[in-house]
């Protein structure tokens, strides 16, 4: 498992450098893009196993992105949104997210997901 590549698509800076270093303590390789744009562009460009993407990103939003990326691949998306109603669950699942957490989280509970969605996918 360990290797694979993650893009985090978060515009908290701070926030996707503590889950790199988790990542990276694991083994993978970890891009960060800090709008819903340069997301896209590195998801064409490095072809990442999994994407961990924020729903609120300037430029373009989370919902929007992972509208574009399930078009085209069935690659693991999970989901984080400082909002945890139960309608942008069903949204973000509905558009085909895989995950959905609410920050703050644990990070070993991202963690624990990411190995988790890593495998159904092996």
């Amino acid at each position: 498992m360990a290797g694979e590549k993650v893009l985090i698509i978060d515009d908290e800076i701070e926030l996707a450098e503590i889950v790199r270093d988790y990542l990276e303590a694991e083994g993978y390789k970890v891009y960060i893009a800090i709008d819903g744009e340069e997301g896209l562009k590195y998801y064409n460009r490095v072809g990442p196993q999994l994407v961990i993407l924020d729903i609120m990103l300037p430029v373009m939003d989370g919902m929007e992105v992972c509208r574009i990326i399930r078009s085209t691949s069935n690659i693991p998306i999970i989901m984080l949104s400082a909002k945890n109603g139960a309608t942008d669950k069903i949204i973000s699942l509905g558009i085909g997210a895989d995950d959905y957490m609410v920050k703050p989280f644990s990070p070993g509970e991202l963690m624990a997901r990411v190995k988790a969605q890593l495998r159904s996918t092996t």
